[in-house]
């Protein structure tokens, strides 16, 4: 290995799932990285809470896409196994659709076919084939498209993606989609909930993410002990073994550049200088806030044109006793499916009546609780942008719990032992966030692939970007990828 003296140094800005996974990648090919966090902790969205014997997953809380973990850690001989243990989940969650009406995702196939056979006739044989062309757009997806740069848009349409485009039905969205194969409002929305995920609409959504089905009914839903912050911990230790340093309430003021060129980063602690850096901070934050106007390759008006995914109210409640009915993850779509999209993508505002997910991790990991005890993160889609006072979410707790209440048919309320909430003005304060977005950039077709803000800077030599604004996009999987894909370019530029 290279002496210090002569290692290009990079300085990794966020240590969110992107900017972990670049900076384990470029530790590895030899360079000396430094990751510089605002918060206390690594992870971004995905840092934990503890509070009075409660344990938290504050964002990311679903472990999908296994093979992406394990091809990640085997670029370093190494296997997920090494680092944490794995789970899964069966059944994969529970979907109510009313008081004593739900329904469980089994683990295995055969049961999957009979609750859709159950849903609609013919169900099983509809699925068969809905999943069959749901994986072949994973597979062709993930040899082709997912992990890889575009730069022009002749990279995206190539002569391979316009023989491919019909296959993979990526002009045609998740609505119209869903429903050539089922009639039945119930498995549509099982096959469409991944969706909220995406930070998209089945409306607004290109039918190309029928893929998601394919990663949950296939590939399946799994829990890593500990919680996604053993993922995060994970990568950082595999950093760390590779020589990377890491500088917490560590916050980028700006980015210096010198003749074009990235040259460091100014933070409240000092300046670091840098060959090259990657950016996982928010990347409307890192154009707007830590670059010069005349080298933001997005401006600010580029962002108010875009169509951003929800934000979210998220209610992290410690409960005094059990919750047999509500599983490890819980979806809550009872209410007006397409009023509550509306309310985020048409006509901004808190969602009157919304669709709704519950993820209680004591239900697989005892140790996030007191004994007899439960978590309960609740979390409702909301509209980025709009107003967020501690009465609307008091107020709107409030709500969501009676909601919960009436459907579970037992009392949540007056057993709340510790609670915490987040959103909006949280996102802005804590991550940088773009008007408080959870998510970053929505998944239409013209925020896919070439049409999302670029890895590599328009600008800036030097300058990178990782992490959910970027293609691959968003999701934890899809947020390791993008540092992949920043690393291997800085290696290749090197």
């Amino acid at each position: 290995m290279k002496t210090s003296s002569n290692r290009k140094k990079v300085v990794v800005i966020g240590a969110g799932f992107g900017g972990l996974a670049s900076a384990a990648m470029l530790g590895k090919h030899g360079f000396e990285v430094t990751v510089i966090e605002k918060n206390k902790q690594p992870g971004g969205r995905a840092m934990v809470l503890k509070e009075k014997g409660y344990q938290f997953d504050m964002g990311p809380s679903w472990y999908t896409m296994p093979d992406v973990f394990e091809e990640f850690f085997a670029q370093f001989g190494k296997k997920v196994g090494d680092y944490y243990k794995l789970k899964r989940l069966s059944p994969s969650y529970r979907i109510f659709f009313g008081k004593d009406d739900y329904v469980d995702m089994p683990v295995s196939k055969k049961e999957i076919y009979k609750l859709f056979d159950d849903l609609e006739e013919d169900g099983s044989e509809k699925l068969k084939k809905y999943l069959s062309q749901a994986e072949y757009q994973y597979v062709t997806a993930m040899k082709g498209y997912i992990k890889r740069d575009y730069r022009t848009l002749f990279d995206m349409f190539d002569f391979k993606m316009a023989r491919e485009s019909a296959k993979l039905h990526l002009f045609e969205n998740m609505d119209k989609f869903t429903k050539r194969f089922f009639k039945s409002e119930r498995a549509q929305k099982i096959l469409q909930y991944t969706l909220v995920f995406l930070g998209g609409s089945p409306k607004k959504t290109p039918a190309l993410y029928a893929l998601m089905s394919h990663i949950d009914i296939n590939l399946g839903i799994w829990y890593p002990i500990g919680g996604l912050g053993s993922v995060v911990n994970a990568i950082a230790k595999l950093g760390k073994q590779h020589g990377v340093k890491f500088k917490f309430s560590t916050e980028a003021r700006s980015i210096k550049i010198v003749d074009g060129k990235a040259a460091g980063v100014e933070t409240n602690k000092g300046f670091i200088e840098a060959d090259y850096i990657v950016s996982n901070a928010d990347y409307a934050f890192t154009e707007n806030s830590l670059l010069p106007l005349k080298y933001q390759s997005y401006k600010k008006e580029y962002w108010e044109k875009k169509t951003l995914a929800p934000s979210a109210f998220i209610a992290y409640l410690g409960m005094g006793r059990k919750y047999p009915k509500i599983k490890h993850h819980s979806l809550f779509f009872h209410n007006d499916w397409t009023e509550h999209f509306d309310s985020i993508f048409d006509a901004p505002g808190w969602p009157d009546k919304p669709s709704y997910y519950v993820n209680k991790a004591t239900e697989t990991d005892k140790g996030f609780a007191p004994k007899d005890s439960d978590t309960l993160f609740i979390l409702v889609p909301i509209a980025s942008g709009i107003k967020d006072t501690k009465s609307i979410r008091d107020k709107y707790l409030k709500k969501i719990i009676k909601d919960m209440e009436d459907v579970l048919g037992d009392d949540i309320s007056n057993h709340i032992k510790y609670k915490k909430i987040l959103s909006l003005n949280d996102y802005k304060s804590i991550y940088n966030s773009y008007k408080g977005t959870a998510l970053g950039l929505s998944h239409t077709l013209f925020q896919t692939a070439y049409f999302r803000p670029h890895i590599k800077s328009k600008k800036v030599k030097n300058l990178y970007y990782a992490g959910q604004f970027t293609h691959p996009g968003i999701g934890v999987p899809t947020c390791i990828i993008s540092g992949e894909i920043a690393a291997n370019l800085i290696k290749d530029d090197k």
